[in-house]
């Protein structure tokens, strides 16, 4: 990841900016960071994750959708992310929009350039967003799920899912692991 050192930035002013640009961005404390090149591995990961929430959602027949890779997620004034994946419910939004104003689940899949980002830094910054009840980071590498879910208060409860399903309450979608990794070797 490359930060650009210039003057600190709001997410209101980062959003425009971004989206004029060829290359993908995440704003951290104010500085737009450029997102690193992905490895056949993540793009594969966040494809079967796609396809495993969209059947997931399909068959729990609740009123989600799934973002993939493209929706930034607004965490305050100076830090705006773009998670591989997110889920929504409600109303569809806008097929324009950058921002996904309440997401209820983001997704990360891990790449040696991002680990430390996904894992610390924006763990503590997703859960700054009320609507967000789980934080998924998935380990291609591994073929791990990180499952973080907002408990009671400010409790964060966290498991290590490596076969299995998992079950995310609310919305009420349960899918099982093998068919992220299906095709990892």
């Amino acid at each position: 990841m490359t930060a650009l050192r210039k003057s600190l930035m709001t997410v209101d002013e980062f959003l425009p900016w971004a989206a004029s640009q060829p290359e993908r961005w995440e704003l951290f404390d104010g500085v737009a960071v450029s997102m690193s090149p992905e490895r056949v591995i993540h793009g594969d990961t966040k494809y079967r994750m796609a396809r495993t929430v969209d059947d997931a959602i399909g068959r729990a027949k609740v009123p989600c959708r799934f973002v993939l890779d493209s929706a930034a997620v607004r965490i305050d004034a100076r830090n705006s992310y773009q998670p591989d994946l997110l889920i929504y419910c409600g109303e569809p939004v806008s097929g324009d929009a950058t921002v996904i104003p309440e997401p209820i689940v983001v997704v990360e899949v891990l790449s040696p350039g991002n680990a430390m980002k996904d894992l610390r830094d924006k763990l503590q910054g997703y859960f700054l967003v009320p609507s967000i009840r789980h934080y998924l980071v998935v380990d291609p590498d591994k073929r791990i799920v990180i499952h973080h879910a907002r408990g009671a208060g400010d409790a964060m409860a966290t498991r290590i899912v490596s076969e299995g399903a998992i079950a995310l309450d609310p919305p009420g979608l349960v899918f099982p692991l093998a068919t992220i990794f299906a095709a990892q070797r």
